[in-house]
């Protein structure tokens, strides 16, 4: 999948702090959402479409990429 990230919008979470060790998200067209290194902005990005951006924000939610204690 190829989507142009030309003029996207990056963010940080509100529950980022000041420093540059962040993932920045996008809204992109057609519902799509771009994740990328807040200290490498020209270096890749990763692109979710709707159904896998929903099915990875249950994942976080659900706790199941939570490092085993």
């Amino acid at each position: 999948m190829t989507i142009n990230l030309t003029g996207a919008q990056w963010f940080k979470s509100s529950r980022s702090g000041p420093a540059n060790d962040c993932v920045e998200v996008a809204w992109l067209a057609a519902g799509h959402v771009g994740i990328r290194d807040s200290k490498n902005p020209t270096g890749p990005a990763l692109i979710f479409t709707p159904a896998e951006w929903d099915t990875f924000t249950t994942s976080i939610q659900t706790g199941e990429f939570n490092h085993p204690a």
